[in-house]
């Protein structure tokens, strides 16, 4: 198994009985390549996570980002999407993925934070997001993205299956809470085939 990671701490990996595999679970800031059977699974709010694989290689990756863009040299460059989806396709290219292969799946941008409504930070991960990957000449194959509803997002790079559960009402301020704690944390000490929607 070849894996790659880049966060303050190491992905949780466990085994999902739904889906009788090994699974990893990405926090913000996070992001994992994998080139055997391994899903990756994270839960969304205003985070935006990209989903991008080489179906030739059946090698694909996710990453999990909570702002679209700022200062990289801040220490927590991974929290922004610029370098955060750099991260993904550098790491996907360095495994012998062809860039002209690489297509995406992109999940999240939900307003779940109170207190954004001018210009919601979901939004303008979900724009962000999209901006990105034309300029990048990556097709994107499948989204979910916007709305008001925190998500669980699922992907299997292998096959590029994409699970994506919209949570209820009741997880929107325990999402959005998970998130702020993360840019609180971040601000004090910076660390150095389709869509299947189910309930």
């Amino acid at each position: 198994m070849s894996t790659a990671a880049h966060a303050s701490d190491e992905v949780m990996r466990y085994h999902d009985a739904r889906f009788g595999t090994l699974t990893a679970k990405l926090l913000p800031t996070q992001y994992l390549v994998v080139d055997d059977q391994t899903a990756l699974t994270t839960t969304l709010g205003s985070c935006v996570a990209a989903c991008i694989r080489d179906p030739l290689l059946g090698i694909g990756g996710m990453n999990h980002f909570l702002l679209p863009d700022g200062n990289s040299g801040d220490g927590a460059p991974a929290r922004y999407g610029s370098y955060a989806m750099e991260l993904l396709i550098n790491d996907l290219l360095k495994r012998g993925a062809n860039r002209k292969r690489l297509e995406a799946k992109v999940f999240g941008g939900a307003n779940v934070l109170k207190g954004f409504t001018s210009n919601p930070v979901g939004t303008r991960n979900a724009e962000f997001v999209r901006q990105y990957l034309t300029n990048e000449h990556i097709p994107i194959l499948a989204e979910d993205l916007c709305g008001i509803h925190p998500r669980r997002v699922w992907y299997f790079p292998t096959t590029g299956k994409v699970m994506v559960q919209r949570l209820p009402h009741a997880h929107e301020a325990e999402v959005a809470a998970a998130e702020s704690a993360v840019r609180a944390r971040l601000s004090r000490a910076p660390v150095t085939g389709g869509v299947e929607l189910f309930e």
